[in-house]
């Protein structure tokens, strides 16, 4: 399908938010807004870089008009092949060993999860996403009092499942959402304005939920916080508001002014191969440009990571991480049948028997 300019510009947002939670100056101190600005960037992003790759996995298997058949099985291979790759990507950058919580692992979990339900139609993947916002913190918090989570092991599969940071037993909710946003016509304005209107409604879910549970037992409690990474039923709505009304916004502009969006949509584009260039950057520069980070050094981070994915994009088009998943996707998931040969009648003649 033929990309669309308002899903890579919310990527690319996605993108440099992560970027910036990890080298971007903190200002905590700030008492407006409270927590500081920089606290925008933690968690949301990386919300939102799940939540579209549900919106990617609706595009792959035929956007609003979902495949069946050959095509479905094609589709769930691509998804099952970039799953295995972003498994092999993930650790090698975790052997990096930065002070980086690295999410690809989860997110190739999340992938196969997302393959198991491509033919769900979106009521049924709304009331599933519901039931895991729901259901999966309350789980995850029974379960991880039992278990030792290390995050240094992404193979590990507690942790891949209760993770401190991206438990996939949480964030499939957000993988879920963004696969009924897929199934929508993401070209209409009638979609944007839904989205925009669900968000709004979810951020107020989200946070005034939290607030509100806060006045009532006059504290904060594991399940009642809305804090980045604290993945609670309020934090996933939070976030998935958050994310929506980003998607909507990205939607609406890149339908009427695309050529505007383009340094943005260009690093969307490159999502996969922006991310894992800050990894290997903060490797080559130190850990000190995380622990101790400048605005500066967060400025170029980003005019870098734009400037390039936008050149890039601009004479080369697919970036080479994203190239490489395509080729040996597309090529593993060549299962069309090839054309049986005709059919021959192996069956005796029956014997003459007329006078």
């Amino acid at each position: 399908m033929r990309r669309i300019v308002g899903v890579d510009t919310a990527r690319g947002l996605a993108v440099l938010g992560m970027v910036t939670a990890h080298v971007g100056p903190d200002d905590a101190w700030r008492t407006t807004p409270p927590g500081g600005w920089s606290q925008l960037a933690d968690g949301r992003p990386s919300a939102l870089f799940v939540l579209l790759a549900g919106v990617g996995l609706a595009l792959l298997s035929g956007g609003d008009r979902p495949v069946d058949g050959t095509r479905l099985v094609q589709a769930r291979l691509r998804v099952l092949v970039r799953a295995a790759l972003l498994v092999v990507l993930g650790t090698v950058l975790v052997l990096l060993e930065t002070p980086v919580v690295v999410i690809l692992v989860v997110y190739a979990a999340l992938f196969v999860a997302g393959a198991a339900v491509l033919r769900w139609p979106r009521w049924a993947l709304v009331a599933a996403a519901v039931a895991v916002a729901v259901v999966g913190p309350v789980l995850r918090l029974l379960l991880v009092r039992h278990v030792t989570i290390v995050d240094e092991r992404p193979l590990d599969l507690l942790t891949v499942l209760l993770g401190h940071y991206y438990p996939a037993v949480v964030w499939v909710a957000y993988v879920l959402v963004g696969l009924a946003v897929g199934r929508s016509d993401l070209r209409s304005a009638r979609t944007h304005a839904w989205l925009a209107a669900w968000g709004t409604g979810l951020v107020v879910v989200g946070h005034g939920g939290a607030w509100a549970a806060r006045l009532a037992l006059g504290r904060v409690t594991e399940l009642t916080t809305a804090e980045p990474h604290a993945s609670t039923s309020f934090e996933v709505a939070g976030n998935t508001g958050v994310g929506l009304l980003v998607l909507a916004a990205c939607l609406a502009v890149g339908l009427r002014w695309p050529r505007a969006l383009a340094p943005l949509s260009a690093t969307g584009a490159l999502a996969l191969t922006a991310y894992t260039g800050q990894l290997v950057s903060i490797t080559l520069l130190g850990d000190d440009v995380v622990w101790q980070p400048t605005t500066a050094g967060w400025c170029a981070f980003l005019l870098v990571t734009v400037g390039a994915c936008w050149l890039w994009h601009a004479t080369l088009g697919r970036g080479p991480l994203e190239r490489l998943l395509h080729v040996v996707s597309t090529r593993a998931a060549d299962v069309a049948p090839d054309a049986l040969p005709p059919r021959r009648d192996t069956a005796p003649a029956a014997a003459d028997t007329t006078p």
